[in-house]
């Protein structure tokens, strides 16, 4: 056999969507996950895996030639590893079923190739995909991002990578597309820019400001903007505002030129009690500036205390919060993207009182 040539695991291209039109569910599924760079992706049954065709399709969607984004390799490598074994272990008939040459080449050649190791490899930014399984159509619709997967960067900033409240807001307004469709929005903490981009390139937003405090983080989101198609245009701009301080304008004399914006998002901004007063009064700011403007919260409830720290401090703020009824899915029924269902994350509407 004629060896695979090896692809970049470091090229930055314009995404092209994944056609993940398998027949079997178990398959698309593993991908999706393997693309998301799930820790533990869920392999396809035995009787399922020692499929040839099913063995190919593995290849082709994560390992092959045209795979626009290639799985980081320590992690390639691991999930190989175990798809491999399994395979092994499927195949009762060796005179019907063999292992992919394909799988089997790709995996020699991860293994003679040097690795980071995993302190490196968690600090060093990949290219990750997550399925939008709410959208009607395009049905392989995705936003793909490059972020670090470490919990903290080495500069300190938690902004490097996705977290589960943005793809549980991002799952809302999926299913709310309305709040969003032709409005001018505002996102504060945006961090890799999953749910502004989602809004942009697939919700119909007439405008988004993906805003962050962190200069690491704006400098670093017009590298997604460009993966997902967006660099360049009018749909999204990328703005540095710093909570508590004022809404001053920069290259215009108004903060967004007087301009107001229709909606308010932010994903996982409430865990640190601490700037919670400061997230508050920026609130208060933009309310002020945007009188009719709809503000929603996803706030993950990792500690009971500081969720509550950020509802009192809203109450005392002159703000109502109502929450939407939209739980996490359980982990079994989720299509994509996949995240933690364990800790409750609240979709909290905020209203002046």
């Amino acid at each position: 056999m004629k060896p695979r040539q090896m692809s970049s695991w470091t090229r930055t291209r314009p995404y092209s969507p994944f056609n993940m039109s398998s027949q079997n569910p178990q398959v698309t599924r593993f991908c999706w996950q393997c693309l998301q760079l799930d820790a533990a992706p869920e392999y396809p049954d035995g009787e399922v895996l020692c499929l040839d065709a099913v063995q190919e399709e593995i290849y082709k969607k994560l390992f092959g030639h045209d795979v626009a984004f290639p799985l980081p390799p320590r992690y390639g490598l691991k999930v190989l590893k175990e798809l491999t074994s399994r395979i092994e272990r499927s195949i009762v008939d060796w005179e019907e079923h063999e292992i992919s040459d394909n799988l089997m080449t790709t995996m020699s050649e991860l293994v003679s190739v040097p690795l980071p190791s995993e302190v490196v490899a968690a600090q060093q930014k990949c290219h990750v995909a997550y399925h939008l399984s709410l959208l009607q159509e395009p049905s392989d619709a995705a936003v793909v991002l490059l972020e670090s997967r470490s919990i903290i960067s080495g500069s300190g900033t938690t902004g490097l990578r996705t977290w589960e409240a943005a793809l549980h807001m991002g799952q809302y307004l999926c299913t709310n597309s309305t709040l969003v469709k032709g409005k001018r929005l505002l996102e504060l903490g945006t961090g890799t820019g999953y749910v502004a981009i989602l809004c942009a390139k697939y919700l119909g937003a007439e405008h988004v400001i993906a805003s962050d405090g962190s200069e690491d983080v704006v400098n670093n989101l017009p590298d997604n903007l460009f993966i997902n198609g967006l660099q360049g245009t009018d749909r999204v701009s990328v703005s540095e505002l710093r909570w508590g301080h004022a809404l001053l304008g920069t290259e215009e004399e108004e903060w967004n030129g007087g301009r107001e914006v229709d909606v308010v998002l932010g994903a996982d901004i409430t865990y640190d009690a601490s700037v919670i007063p400061a997230l508050v009064a920026t609130l208060q700011n933009l309310v002020a500036i945007s009188p009719g403007v709809v503000i929603l919260i996803a706030a993950t409830e990792r500690n009971r205390a500081t969720f509550e720290s950020f509802l009192e401090v809203c109450q005392k703020r002159g703000f109502h919060v109502h929450y939407e009824l939209f739980p996490v899915l359980p982990r079994p029924e989720q299509r994509g993207p996949f995240y933690n269902d364990a800790t409750p994350i609240h979709i909290c509407q905020l209203t002046v009182a």
